[in-house]
């Protein structure tokens, strides 16, 4: 069987970081983890290409060569996603279908046309594929009723990527969180019983990538990293000597609950072990709002010391923030800008409230009768709520359009960056291990001339052209005095601001674009109303 592995397109958004990418020389962020996990699980006398749309188009070498086409993907590439779909069936191709966004939504992949439905996780539903294909089946729906066991699950085909086209590279430890944010659907997905993969299996998948030739940043996708933190306290134990041994070959990024702020001891190992930057979702600093959508876990602890203790400890701080929860008071926007301004966390990802399919949200709302479309939502930032919120729309959409404008002002977010790389550079066990790698640097490392371009382009850019110039030597200087080698990172956190301010007028005129159009439909049906209730009386 010739399996043709397709990863649809990511339209602009926050997280497509493309003019931050052309100045690293890359093609995208991220490689699509789950199909090179997928070809690991299909039987492996099957044939694979892997299309990832975001860094090559399909070509028509591919399609020939084709006997089945496999797609997965999120919601936001749901488009694409949909194209790629109506692409293969153009040519008579079997098509399957399988990952976050299938899962979520499976009638609406089964009316684009696919014709194998694999849903939840593959570990159960993709050998119940296999079987069917082996029987000469040509369609089907397959769905677990379990969750299951990761220990199982192979070392993934990352021999199917092209490594140059990547900024970073995935890789995954558990699955689910223990707590239940309301919004989210990762506990929809995989569960609120996190289950991790063994010490053994993760370092098997890194020795396959240093043998591989992987010497660049990876991103540990785990939706909670923490969640069993037993188990990964097992993991970094085994992880800190490998990293040693190997030069400190990868920097490390994960995702995890702002818990993390009460156990210095992670937060040492993580160190140790290589990480160098978390994600929080840390949503707002309004205690009632973290309440009310039951996000429990970040009113145990002052906010602003959980995130100020965590970088101390040498990680960086990304943060995602939303507006627009039930019962928010005005200004929720400017309090979230002051709050990273306070935390001096660089990198804030801040979006409106969306509620996403099959959430504990979505399913309040729909009953509450406020759900405007519960399959509406894109997973982008540049769309408007898709429920009627408790306040009026048009001022929670004001007040994100500024607070992205003001978080990603050149100038702001190059103090900003600065702050957080001084704080996080200056921690003990940070520079210990800067230390330990210069003096043991990588087996097999190559220099990399991307960087020597990235570096001059962003001197011009910044230290000669903009108005940051005066502040960008100085902290260039001021950063080589607390940590030369956190200088790359102060950098590369910086490169982000190209994108941003591309990003932040996409954000302006596209809410300000849907509030214009929502106010006049809004005053067109008062008029009717109005209208009615006038000539009512004299029908009568």
């Amino acid at each position: 069987m010739k399996v043709l592995l397709i990863y649809p397109l990511f339209p602009k958004t926050f997280w497509s970081f493309e003019k931050t990418l052309e100045l690293a020389g890359r093609r995208a962020m991220l490689p699509p983890l789950g199909l090179v996990t997928v070809a690991a699980i299909l039987p492996q006398d099957w044939e694979f290409r892997l299309v990832d749309r975001n860094v090559a188009d399909v070509s028509e070498a591919d399609w020939d060569w084709a006997e089945l086409v496999l797609l997965s993907g999120m919601i936001v590439q749901q488009q694409d996603f949909a194209a790629q779909i109506k692409e293969a069936k153009r040519r008579n191709k079997l098509v399957a279908v399988g990952g976050p966004y299938p899962s979520s939504l499976p009638e609406e992949l089964a009316a684009a046309g696919a014709d194998f439905l694999i849903l939840d996780e593959g570990e159960i539903t993709l050998p119940m594929f296999a079987e069917a294909i082996a029987r000469g089946e040509t369609s089907g729906t397959f769905r677990a009723e379990e969750k299951p066991d990761v220990t199982i699950t192979p070392v993934p085909r990352f021999d199917l990527l092209d490594f140059d086209a990547y900024n970073e590279m995935s890789v995954q430890f558990s699955r689910g969180c223990p707590f239940q944010c309301e919004f989210c659907d990762i506990i929809v997905l995989y569960g609120r019983k996190p289950r991790t993969k063994s010490p053994q299996q993760l370092i098997a998948e890194l020795e396959r990538l240093y043998e591989l030739g992987w010497r660049r940043n990876l991103f540990l996708v785990d939706d909670n990293f923490i969640g069993n933190k037993r188990n990964v306290k097992l993991l970094l134990k085994d992880l800190i000597p490998w990293m040693k041994e190997h030069g400190y070959p990868f920097g490390i990024t994960t995702e995890a609950s702002v818990d993390l702020a009460q156990d210095q001891e992670l937060m040492d190992m993580m160190v140790q072990a290589g990480f160098s930057a978390v994600f929080l979702g840390i949503e707002t600093p309004d205690e009632g709002s973290l309440e009310v959508t039951k996000k429990f876990q970040n009113t145990r602890d002052p906010l602003s010391e959980s995130v100020n203790r965590i970088m101390a400890s040498g990680l960086r701080v990304l943060a995602g923030f939303i507006v627009g929860f039930d019962g928010e008071k005005s200004g929720a926007g400017d309090r979230i800008v002051q709050f990273v301004e306070r935390t001096s966390i660089a990198t804030a990802f801040f979006s409106m409230l969306q509620a996403l399919p099959n959430t504990a949200l979505s399913h309040r709302l729909a009953k509450e009768g406020r759900l405007l479309d519960p399959n509406s939502t894109s997973g982008n930032q540049t769309n408007l709520m898709n429920f009627v919120p408790t306040r009026p729309i048009e001022e929670i959409a004001r007040e994100y359009v500024e607070g992205f404008w003001q978080l990603y002002d050149p100038l702001t977010f190059l103090h900003r960056v600065f702050r957080h790389a001084s704080i996080v550079e200056s921690a003990p066990y940070r520079q210990e291990k800067q230390r330990f790698k210069r003096a043991n640097p990588p087996k097999g490392s190559k220099f990399d001339w991307a960087i020597v371009r990235a570096f001059c382009t962003l001197c011009w850019q910044y230290g000669v052209v903009e108005k940051t110039r005066f502040w960008y030597w100085r902290y260039l200087w001021q950063m080589y005095r607390i940590n030369p080698n956190g200088i790359s990172s102060f950098l590369a956190t910086y490169a982000q601001i190209g994108h941003f301010m591309e990003y932040r007028q996409i954000v302006r005129t596209e809410i300000e674009g849907q509030v214009a159009a929502f106010l006049a439909a809004k005053a067109q049906q008062e008029a009717i109303v109005a209208e009615e209730e006038v000539f009512e009386p004299i029908a009568s």
